[in-house]
């Protein structure tokens, strides 16, 4: 593994891969959600519904990591850990934001068109850590863990 910076990631965080978020429960464990997301002014905002475990998680610790990784060669990764801030303000915006960023133009304004206010997690790096694999052997092209990537 070799680490990077952000800016040497290319264009994994413009890609719409989930990416999972950690928030922590009472007992101090993790909780891992797959989330939607997108990186905007150094930092990652993510919609999800007022009074979601992971709302009450965050009200109760703002603690929360998130990490986005991709599962084409050279496994190009990034890891955010901070103190998330939570916002109702633009929360629909981000929501068609984030809808049309997965479902594409028409299918994302249908489903933002139903989406309901809610919350907008912001993690802004404390702890960043980024890496690839491009100076490491590459896996055999068969390997099904390893798909070639969607035409863009």
């Amino acid at each position: 593994m070799t680490r990077r910076a952000i800016d040497e990631l290319g264009d994994l965080l413009e890609r719409p891969y989930c990416a999972v978020l950690a928030t922590y429960r009472e007992d101090g464990t993790a909780l891992l959600s797959p989330v939607w997301h997108e990186w905007r002014d150094g930092g990652f905002n993510i919609g999800i519904p007022e009074g979601d475990i992971k709302h009450q998680h965050l009200l109760r610790d703002p603690r929360a990591a998130v990490v986005v990784y991709d599962h084409h060669w050279p496994a190009r990764g990034i890891e955010v850990r901070g103190l998330a801030t939570l916002s109702t303000e633009d929360s629909l915006e981000v929501s068609r934001r984030l809808s049309i960023r997965y479902l594409g133009p028409v299918n994302g304004e249908r489903y933002a068109a139903k989406v309901t206010p809610g919350i907008v997690v912001r993690v802004e790096p404390g702890k960043v850590r980024a890496w690839d694999f491009v100076d490491e052997i590459a896996p055999d092209p068969t390997i099904a863990m390893w798909p070639t990537p969607d035409p863009v």
